[in-house]
């Protein structure tokens, strides 16, 4: 892992962007919109046998498959998600927000109303991988929202099933409908529905290439969430940090993808070499350590800085998914945080601790765009609507102002509309 000073940082040419497509996986996947679009669960099925040799007779998950799949889990992971689930909601809970109404003298009335999604969608990756906790953090918000219908998809594997941690997090998290479907065609279901799959109003979740260019594809017909990239880790660490700790901490983020980046920032000298060193010895014992160090030759950095200050500063310009502040007062550094998608504080709140537990959502902004966008919320899955009621007193005391003002337009026809309540012609 490389050791510069901040002045030999090239942030331009560090910065990854979102998943990008080539023509041919752009191509391929304007095929496979076709294709369900056209023709419904019978695509979804052909689907599942060419790309997760999966042979399917139904695309939705049943109760007894469900119930199969808590039988199989040991109590104790059942125990663990539902706390979880918990603590998620908990969290999430407080985001929840009602609308206002605003009453004038005169008799007008403003407002604004929030009202839940009708449906949503979210894709969890499948097949050899399993993770539950993505089916929490993408289920739970949507819920409090107060969405209706959580439908889910998520490739089968070869034998037809749904890994049983997943079907038991989406029956925990409350996801209403569960389908076997994976890729671009899963995407495109959930954007134009099937026999079996309602069409959604949203689609959320993260995945491949192939997912996240039929997500751009759909926008329009749908919203989405994001197009992430890959995962990024930057940790701010003073010399008292473990380097054993700072060293783990960025590996956690480095085993993700041979794409990922994971960053230390340290005013010193002495625990950037040792997390060097740290890291070389750790890798060793990961099951992925062959992603892991290709993560860390290409996009691993340990950048000296003159001050914490000075490197809370190249954070912000950076813009981390995960920012750690592994400092003594790390309370005093937040306020000057500016762009990060969650700051984990102190020297016991390592990044793992998001992804699993603690509440916040660990879908977060890549690739710089923490700069202007936000972790997922119940924001998301709410839309907003406005409302205005005037008088007749209140109309005739706005009724020349917004005449002039559509006259300085040029739209006759909207001061018309006005001025012919009260008798007047433009």
């Amino acid at each position: 892992m490389r050791i510069m000073r901040a002045d030999q940082f090239d942030l331009a040419a560090f910065k990854t962007p979102p998943i990008q497509a080539g023509n041919d996986i752009e191509a391929r996947v304007d095929e496979i919109i076709a294709l369900v679009r056209r023709e419904g669960d019978r695509a979804l099925i052909d689907c599942a046998s060419r790309f997760d040799k999966a042979q399917l007779e139904s695309i939705l998950v049943t109760e007894e498959e469900i119930e199969a799949a808590f039988r199989s889990m040991p109590p104790f992971m059942i125990e663990t998600l539902s706390h979880a689930r918990d603590n998620i909601e908990a969290f999430h809970a407080q985001q929840k927000r009602t609308g206002f109404q605003i009453a004038g003298p005169d008799g007008s009335l403003l407002g604004q109303r929030v009202i839940p999604l009708r449906r949503v969608g979210i894709y969890v990756p499948g097949g050899t991988a399993s993770y539950p906790s993505t089916v929490l953090m993408n289920a739970i918000p949507p819920k409090i929202a107060g969405v209706k219908e959580i439908v889910m998809a998520t490739p089968p594997m070869r034998d037809g099933t749904v890994a049983p941690a997943i079907l038991a997090a989406a029956h925990i998290a409350g996801v209403t409908r569960i389908v076997k479907a994976g890729g671009a065609q899963a995407i495109a279901a959930l954007a134009y529905g099937t026999e079996s799959v309602p069409a959604v109003d949203k689609i959320v979740g993260p995945g491949n290439v192939y997912v996240a260019t039929a997500k751009r594809r759909v926008y329009g017909t749908v919203d989405i969430d994001m197009i992430a990239g890959p995962s990024e880790i930057l940790v701010i660490a003073d010399g008292k940090t473990n380097p054993a700790h700072a060293a783990a901490d960025l590996l956690s983020q480095a085993e993700h993808d041979r794409m990922a980046s994971a960053i230390l920032i340290t005013d010193s000298p002495q625990l950037a070499a040792a997390v060097q060193a740290e890291i070389e010895r750790q890798l060793e014992t990961l099951l992925r350590r062959d992603i892991a160090r290709s993560s860390i030759e290409q996009n691993g950095r340990i950048i000296l800085v003159n001050s914490l200050e000075e490197g809370v500063d190249l954070a912000n310009a950076i813009a981390p998914e995960h920012l750690e502040l592994c400092v003594d007062e790390p309370l005093a550094l937040l306020g000057r945080v500016e762009s990060a998608g969650s700051v984990f504080l102190g020297r016991n709140a390592p990044e793992a601790l998001g992804d699993y537990w603690a509440g916040p959502n660990h879908t977060l902004p890549t690739s710089g765009t923490a700069r202007f966008s936000s972790p997922l919320s119940v924001d998301d899955f709410v839309k907003k609507s406005q409302f205005i009621y005037y008088s007749r007193e209140a109309l005739e005391g706005a009724k020349d102002a917004i005449v002039a003002f559509a006259r300085q337009e040029g739209l006759t026809g909207h001061a018309a509309s006005v001025a012919i309540r009260f008798g007047e012609s433009v």
